[in-house]
């Protein structure tokens, strides 16, 4: 009686014949068969293997069930089948072959050259060879013809000889010019330039010097503070729309931000560009160094920014109030009497 060691020969057979890749290739009865074998065996479904191989799952299908008519042509079929292989353990190799013997599209041998016979075009080419000479003669031919038929005798002129006034310079009708004249004064010398105010400036000092009296004194202007010299590109608001001018000295960022956080203007500036601020806004400028930046009230210049944040605000109403005084002060000056001399 024989013991029983706790063995079941058709496992050891099953897992003898998994160990080796070879044999479940040879041993099926088609390669469809030996791929659904390894796929149950690896106890994974077809879903799973097409996210590992890649390959449409209908692809797999019509390898497992046989069905070639489904395959696209050989060469992506060998694809999916070395793919399927690898992801299964299977030998990719063995199961290309196997797929090439099992296919019914066999690669098709080496077949005669088709195309003209070589016979019938040796046969054919002198007719050929004198067609093409025909043509090309019959081309010459009728381009000589034209030139030929065009070509005319030379045709002797109209006049037999020349008139004698002609050669006598006495022709009728010829008009003689003299020689050409200088252009007139008027033309040739432009106007003399006169300064606007200057004239009235003269003539009163040409008056007080003959005693009649001193000359008006002129209204003194204001005087001008540096003004604001674009060295760059401008952003913002239009010159019309804006009092406020914050021009960058040097390479430097600035922010400005409304009331309700939202950015009106955000940019890196460089040595020279400058940002309009428009009138009416409630806004902060956020600069990342103030003594980068120099201000300009009404295109005069102000100084520069003293804080990192500063209120659009009051550097709109500055401006207001420099406008309104400079206003004030030139009209006072335009209705006070000169002093008496």
């Amino acid at each position: 009686m024989p013991l029983d060691a706790g063995f079941d020969p058709d496992t050891r057979h099953e897992e003898a014949e998994w160990s080796d890749p070879h044999r479940i290739l040879a041993e099926s009865a088609t390669l469809g068969d030996a791929l659904r074998r390894a796929r149950e065996h690896s106890g994974r479904s077809l879903e799973d293997l097409t996210a590992a191989t890649r390959v449409h799952v209908r692809y797999l299908r019509a390898l497992e069930q046989g069905d070639f008519t489904a395959l696209p042509s050989q060469a992506f079929a060998l694809g999916y089948v070395r793919a399927y292989a690898a992801a299964l353990g299977l030998d990719e190799q063995l199961a290309a072959e196997r797929f090439k013997r099992e296919s019914p599209h066999a690669p098709v041998g080496l077949q005669p050259p088709t195309g003209v016979d070589v016979r019938e075009a040796k046969r054919s080419s002198p007719r050929l060879i004198a067609a093409a000479a025909a043509l090309i003669f019959a081309v010459i031919g009728w381009n000589v013809f034209q030139r030929v038929s065009l070509m005319q005798a030379p045709t002797p002129p109209a006049i037999a000889e020349t008139p004698e006034t002609w050669s006598l310079g006495s022709a009728p009708g010829v008009v003689r010019l003299g020689a050409p004249r200088a252009a007139p004064p008027d033309q040739t010398v432009p106007a003399l330039y006169i300064t606007p105010g200057l004239e009235a400036e003269l003539n009163a000092l040409d008056s007080e010097a003959e005693g009649e009296g001193p000359a008006a004194t002129p209204v003194p202007a204001a005087p001008v503070q540096r003004a604001f010299n674009p060295r760059g590109a401008t952003y913002g608001a239009a010159p019309t729309a804006s009092s406020v001018v914050i021009q960058a000295q040097r390479p430097a960022s600035i922010v400005v931000r409304m009331a309700d956080g939202r950015v009106l203007f955000a940019r890196q500036l460089a040595a020279g560009e400058s940002w309009r601020a428009p009138r009416d806004v409630a806004a902060v400028i956020d600069v990342s160094e103030p003594s980068a930046f120099t201000v300009y009230l009404n295109g005069e210049y102000e100084g520069a920014l003293t804080a990192a944040l500063t209120p659009l605000g009051g550097l709109n109403a500055r401006a207001q109030a420099a406008a309104r005084q400079t206003a004030a002060d030139l009209a006072q000056r335009t209705a006070s009497p000169p002093p008496a001399g």
